[in-house]
């Protein structure tokens, strides 16, 4: 089997992104607390959690939100604390998984093309790669508002194969949500490989690979 191509789901297949969205908002609710939000801790993650649910854990107005809610209006010495406190724990837990700049290096010298396919904004993607020094590996970055369309939309899959010029048969698309990231993959015609090594769901379609570790791809893609 001969790949050209190598494409990547972000959060949770290459960024330890649930780690950093659990911590950080734990953070944010302290700073709340401390600042005079009337709940208890468990209860406001409860609430926060289930925000997310409905606007998106990628909402850029989550708090304001949150906090109308909670309290019927804002209290900008809340928001305030709690976007401090958010954004100093995200900074300092923003990392890849184990083995992912020395798998994106090999896959480089390999000759392969590497891309990104992701349901995030376009500005917090490209924040996230640059963050962790990784935009300059990637040919190809689509994100949710190059398209419109999250996935399993088939959207997203044929703007990437478009813009690297390179067969759908000939790509292995890698991600950890067997209904967004592998059913979408497929119904374009890549290959595909569950990131079982993040948070990945169970259950779905089912991957033509399976990833213990990001460093598997390399032996995939050499045919071993």
């Amino acid at each position: 089997m001969m790949f050209k191509a190598v494409l990547f789901d972000l959060d949770n297949t290459l960024i330890d992104f649930s780690k950093m969205k659990k911590l950080s908002s734990e953070a944010a609710i302290s700073a709340m607390i401390e600042s005079g939000l009337p709940l208890e801790e468990k209860e406001a993650m409860e609430k926060l959690y289930k925000m997310y649910g409905k606007h998106g854990m990628e909402n850029q107005n989550i708090f304001e939100t949150f906090l109308e809610e909670v309290m019927g209006n804002i209290d900008y010495k809340i928001l305030a604390n709690a976007v401090v406190a958010y954004r100093r724990v995200k900074d300092g837990h923003l990392v890849t998984y184990p083995h992912v700049n020395s798998t994106l290096i090999k896959l480089k010298e390999a000759g392969l093309k590497l891309g990104i396919v992701s349901d995030a904004p376009r500005m917090q993607a490209w924040l996230r790669l640059a963050s962790l020094n990784l935009t300059d590996f990637f040919d190809v970055v689509v994100t949710l508002d190059d398209t419109g369309h999250l996935k399993p939309s088939e959207m997203p899959f044929k703007q990437a194969i478009k813009k690297l010029s390179v067969g759908a048969k000939e790509i292995l698309f890698v991600g950890d949500n067997p209904e967004r990231d592998i059913a979408g993959a497929k119904k374009v015609g890549m290959k595909t490989a569950l990131a079982k090594y993040g948070q990945y769901v169970e259950g779905g379609e089912k991957a033509d690979f399976d990833l213990k570790s990001i460093g598997d791809i390399v032996k995939i893609v050499a045919g071993k």
